[in-house]
């Protein structure tokens, strides 16, 4: 009953007698192998049974030229499976792609996994992540043109700044300064990477878990967009799209994958070696070699009588060989093909190197443009980039004061007095810088108030606005840190608007929000009493940039900029700090926030090499609202000694200082302190940052040559 599963040129061979030569249970395998493998591996197999089961190389007539079994092969093959109608044979090969096999259908779901371990599991990798790299360059490229805020690594990396511990925030802020956001994108972009190429691994092995995970991915996106303060009606559009697409892309290119080297060697060597020994015409004067039974020990057979020594076996008219008979073995030439074979037992050469490689690089050089080109297409930036520039600011009712002559020393390494607004420092929580148009910016002022008061931009500046100098500290800025700077700003005083709202007596506080949802709250005597605090349009004599908060934001010296500067302002509750918490507030930061008394040395560098001779120490000091009187420097942990002060602009802007100096060869030790008006010297102290503010002295090393 199993002659019909042999070779159509085996039962020409040997009829009865080769399938005598099977078990029911070998046959029972040989049949799955004849329905998925291919014909070399077939009768690769039955020879490599018939030495097992029969332990002599006459019952298989194999030779070191036999086919090269693959490990996958055998493995597969020798599978027990329930005993099934035979069905038509089917043409497979490893590493072949192969739809996703039903729950009915065990045996092709065993080939499935056969198929998808012989895949290099880097290039899989390599076509996730390019599946990825499009879906998240065209999501980028949509949010351009629709919605900026609602881009994907923007919404993602807002939901990571909001979920970020404080310690967190404070090591980013530390470690890369204003280039903080820069390295929250470039961390997300490596954390994309890895989980895109974890998505081919899966789609490769488990399918459809690596699309699965590319939904999960554009899911996160969606959630994260929705979540936003101002997020629109299509804020949902950007990561939708960009898990769809990596969705849709990862199928195709994994499935171009191609086979691992293993795969690829087994694959020639069993089309290069020839069908099976029992195929092979018999030829005269060939002497069969001996084969390794089934356990391993040579098996044993009579040499064939030399020519003429003896009586000659009988043959038929088919050609068969006498039971006990030694088959010869086969010749290095391989048998002309089989006109009685199946055609459906050729396998398809298996997926192209090349076809991979153009397809996976054509799909990342698409996301990357794509992406580039959201980058330079941002409709939300051009707009209020042109509106920025068709701003002409009003005149200032109250004009700030002219810089004293003196108050810049001009010494080179010196940070300048006033701050360039390229080069003023930026920290704020927006991952993607927020576009307001000046045509729906309105301020409302409500709360514990007797009016509410609402106010537009040309509201805003029909107002006498006035100037003043006022220098802004991070309170993340470390002891001789650079998060600090000093511009002239134009505004309309806080103070009046908030005289206009009429403030409860028991209210402390006024809470500003932001457009992307920042929150910051401010003492209300603060914004009330005669310093400088002002809803500012304009920095360093133009419109406000908007990296910088343009249309509008806040400006209070004294304060550290957490609770005071709050950028893109449209709204003022006025409330009380038992009843509101600001956005700082709840990650363990001070309520309050005052600006601590501080100095810095800028020149020497820290560690710089300098050459002994005739030098000067110089450097900043500051604590807005109040004012320095007096800085001094230790050398060496000498004694101290004063140092020339410039001239302040005001008290609410930082003050350069110097001190000549002779120095000598060697190693030397800098450190400085400042004495503010109050006759407060600055504290030895050292303090970190966070809660709310760091101290201590500014110290340097280095060395003179």
């Amino acid at each position: 009953m199993f002659r019909r599963f042999l070779p159509s040129r085996a039962r020409r061979a040997g009829g009865a007698a080769a399938v005598g030569n099977y078990s029911r249970s070998a046959a029972g395998r040989v049949r799955v192998a004849a329905r998925y493998r291919d014909r070399p591996i077939l009768e690769a197999f039955s020879a490599t049974r018939r030495a097992e089961l029969h332990g002599s190389a006459g019952a298989v007539g194999l030779d070191s030229r036999s086919p090269r079994i693959p490990t996958r092969s055998v493995e597969f093959c020798t599978r027990r499976r329930p005993r099934r109608r035979a069905r038509r044979p089917r043409s497979f090969r490893i590493g072949d792609n192969v739809r996703r096999p039903g729950p009915r259908d065990r045996s092709r779901r065993r080939l499935h996994l056969v198929a998808a371990s012989a895949r290099s599991r880097p290039a899989a990798a390599a076509a996730g992540v390019a599946s990825v790299v499009l879906g998240a360059g065209l999501g980028e490229l949509i949010a351009a043109l629709t919605a900026p805020a609602s881009s994907p690594f923007g919404a993602i990396g807002a939901v990571l700044i909001g979920f970020a511990p404080p310690w967190a925030k404070e090591t980013a802020i530390s470690l890369f300064g204003t280039n903080d956001k820069a390295a929250l994108l470039t961390g997300i972009a490596i954390a994309l990477i890895v989980v895109a190429a974890l998505a081919g691994l899966l789609q490769s092995r488990l399918p459809p878990a690596g699309r699965v995970l590319c939904l999960v991915l554009g899911a996160a996106g969606v959630a994260a967009a929705l979540t936003r303060a101002d997020a629109g009606n299509i804020a949902w559009a950007p990561s939708a799209v960009a898990g769809i697409v990596a969705a849709i892309a990862i199928g195709p290119l994994v499935r171009l994958v191609p086979l691992t080297r293993t795969s690829r060697t087994d694959e020639a060597a069993d089309a290069a070696a020839p069908h099976t020994a029992a195929s092979a015409a018999p030829e005269s004067g060939v002497t069969a070699t001996p084969a390794t039974g089934a356990t391993g020990a040579p098996a044993t057979a009579a040499a064939p009588p030399e020519t003429g020594s003896g009586p000659t076996p009988p043959e038929t008219d088919s050609g068969a060989i006498p039971p006990g008979a030694i088959p010869p073995a086969p010749t290095s030439t391989p048998p002309p093909p089989d006109p009685g074979a199946d055609p459906t037992l050729s396998s398809p050469p298996g997926p192209s190197r090349r076809r991979f490689l153009i397809a996976t690089g054509a799909a990342a050089v698409v996301g990357i443009l794509a992406a580039a080109g959201g980058t330079v297409l941002q409709t939300g930036a051009r707009a209020a980039s042109a509106v920025r520039a068709a701003i002409r600011l009003p005149k200032p009712a109250v004009a700030a004061a002219p810089v004293p002559a003196d108050a810049e020393l001009g010494i080179p390494g010196l940070a300048t007095v006033i701050t360039p607004n390229e080069s003023f420092y930026r920290i704020d929580t927006a991952l993607v810088v927020p576009q307001v148009s000046t045509a729906d910016w309105e301020l409302r002022i409500h709360g514990m108030v007797d009016n509410e008061v609402t106010l537009t931009w040309d509201e805003l500046l029909a107002l006498p606005l006035e100037e003043s100098y006022t220098t802004l500290t991070c309170v993340s800025n470390v002891v001789g840190g650079d998060l600090i700077g000093t511009a002239k700003w134009l505004g309309y005083p806080l103070r009046h608007l908030l005289a206009r709202a009429m403030p409860h007596a028991d209210a402390d506080m006024v809470l500003s929000t932001s457009v992307d949802g920042f929150t910051a709250g401010t003492p209300l005597e603060v914004l009330t009493d005669d310093r400088n605090a002002i809803l500012a349009v304009g920095m360093n004599g133009e419109p406000l940039p908007v990296e910088h908060g343009f249309p509008v934001r806040m400006v209070v010296p004294g304060l550290y900029g957490y609770v005071s500067a709050t950028k893109w302002v449209v709204d003022l509750e006025v409330t009380r700090f038992d009843k509101a918490v600001a956005y700082w507030t709840t990650e363990g930061w001070s309520e309050r926030g005052p600006i601590k008394l501080e100095s810095r040395i800028d020149r020497p560098r820290r560690k710089q090499d300098l050459k002994a001779g005739d030098t000067v120490i110089a450097g900043v000091a500051w604590q807005q609202h109040v004012g320095v009187s007096k800085v001094e420097v230790s050398i060496d942990e000498g004694p101290w000694r004063e140092a020339t002060l410039a001239a302040a602009i005001s008290d609410d802007t930082w003050v350069q200082w110097m001190m000549p100096w002779t120095a000598t060869k060697g190693e030397h030790f800098i450190r400085c302190r400042a004495t503010n008006k109050d006759g407060e010297t600055q504290t030895q102290t050292q303090a970190q940052p966070a809660p709310d503010g760091a101290s201590g002295w500014p110290e340097i090393l280095i060395q003179v040559y």
